[in-house]
């Protein structure tokens, strides 16, 4: 009985584009399935600020719909926008009111006796958002009145669907995803229910 020949084994390429796939397949769903994860944040990232975008229209408004809330009128805005990908009682929102544009984020104006440039305990300071100290964020909480600068936050959690991406992107499998918009009132007049 003969042997095969060693020559035949290494002219024969049968089977060698199934075995290269097999070394390739993993890498490549790996890489498929981690563009469609990262579409799908960048996706709901963008549904939540369209949605606080168009929340934020209608809350400067100042109007009330009957039975609800600026703020809880203004959730269900932003739940319908979603399109149900993100639970609305996980969306957290924050809505602060400034004297104006450029003073968003700033501290309470002091006089800093001492020029240490910071403000220190005794030093008097103007109490913008009125809550008897100071504040490093002037702002006050609250949708605002009629003509009023309103800066609209917002963040919900985006669960991670895929094991190999939560170790690298978020925290617990979960990624946080912020919006936040500024606007200024209208000067609205009664704007109670239905105006």
């Amino acid at each position: 009985m003969r042997g095969i020949p060693l020559s035949r084994f290494r002219q024969a390429h049968d089977g060698s584009s199934l075995v290269e796939f097999a070394f390739v397949a993993p890498l490549f769903l790996m890489t498929l399935v981690g563009i469609i994860e990262i579409a799908m944040t960048l996706f709901v990232s963008s549904l939540l600020e369209g949605g606080l975008r168009d929340a934020a229209r209608f809350g400067i408004t100042g109007f009330t719909p009957a039975g609800v809330t600026r703020e809880e009128a203004i959730l269900d805005h932003i739940d319908q926008v979603t399109l149900g990908l993100i639970d609305p009682a996980d969306i957290q929102i924050v809505a602060m009111i400034y004297p104006d544009f450029d003073q968003i984020g700033g501290e309470e104006p002091y006089d800093d006796t001492n020029t240490n440039g910071q403000w220190d305990v005794g030093e008097s300071y103007n109490d913008i958002n009125g809550n008897g100290q100071w504040d490093a964020d002037m702002g006050q909480a609250g949708m605002g009145g009629p003509g009023d600068v309103v800066v609209y936050s917002l963040e919900a959690p985006w669960t991670i669907m895929t094991p190999l991406l939560s170790s690298v992107l978020g925290e617990d499998g979960q990624l946080m995803l912020r919006a936040s918009i500024a606007v200024r009132n209208e000067p609205f007049l009664n704007a109670g229910v239905g105006g």
